[in-house]
């Protein structure tokens, strides 16, 4: 019983200590990164001086009630909702007082390491509306990166060294799950992945509510074998077979 403790004892360090942070303003960007040598997904926060690389189940992006308009009179939007309907758009271009996120492949590991490009997945979607990600092309129509009520999964590619912002929409307030994983393929022919959860808010509401729903997507490993999680899982599961076995041949 004393190693079953110690082994419950090892996993608390693996869950998120630190306090859930809000960003309504200002910018950031999802990206991979190389966080103490493992390929990973997190939220780089430019709000704080210097910039926060931020673990995405300790964040949330909010979308508040300065995103909110209309939709507009105009046939290349309608996927967007009937004119008129109020949406919250996180807009591509900066706007003050509105959150700013983007998507970036430019930590310095990354783009040294990766081949050409990294993958970006959207598994999933948890939430009360219909969630869209889309561009303004240079000719000003939309180009649509994800849609919600599209099958999953949907990906892009993103070229490394590269830096981009979008158009992040939401037809109905409340919280927003985003069960995103990004993969790419190493110079050394090795291939590593992540699979997170991007938690946004749409609203003026409780953001609170985020962090009330269980993640849809469990960290995964970066391809050099199982997360540390699984192992001492794994080993108490071990240890309480073990621990059965002898009571009951000590019973007998």
């Amino acid at each position: 019983m004393k190693l079953l403790a110690a082994l419950l004892l090892a996993v608390a360090p693996l869950a998120p200590a630190a306090e859930p942070v809000v960003i309504s303003n200002g910018h950031v960007d999802l990206g991979p990164r190389f966080a103490d040598g493992r390929w990973t997904v997190q939220l780089r926060d430019d709000t704080t001086d210097p910039e926060t690389w931020r673990d995405l189940d300790a964040v949330v992006v909010q979308a508040n009630g300065k995103a909110k308009i209309a939709v507009p009179n105009d046939p290349a939007y309608q996927f967007l909702g009937k004119p008129g309907q109020s949406v919250w758009v996180i807009p591509q271009v900066q706007q003050d007082g509105i959150v700013w996120p983007g998507w970036n492949t430019q930590d310095r590991e990354v783009a040294t390491r990766v081949d050409r490009e990294v993958t970006w997945s959207l598994e999933g979607v948890q939430g009360p509306g219909t969630f869209t990600l889309f561009l303004n092309s240079d000719f000003g129509k939309p180009h649509e990166v994800f849609d919600s009520r599209k099958p999953f999964p949907q990906q892009t590619g993103v070229d490394v060294n590269t830096h981009v912002h979008g158009n992040w929409t939401f037809d109905t307030q409340g919280a927003y799950l985003l069960d995103v994983a990004m993969t790419a393929k190493l110079t050394d022919g090795t291939t590593v992945t992540d699979r997170r959860t991007l938690r946004i808010y749409a609203g003026d509401g409780d953001v609170r509510t985020a962090f009330a729903t269980p993640a849809p997507a469990a960290a995964q490993s970066d391809g050099s074998g199982l997360e540390v999680w699984w192992f001492v899982v794994g080993a108490v599961v071990l240890v309480l077979a073990t621990t059965g076995t002898v009571v009951v041949r000590k019973r007998r």
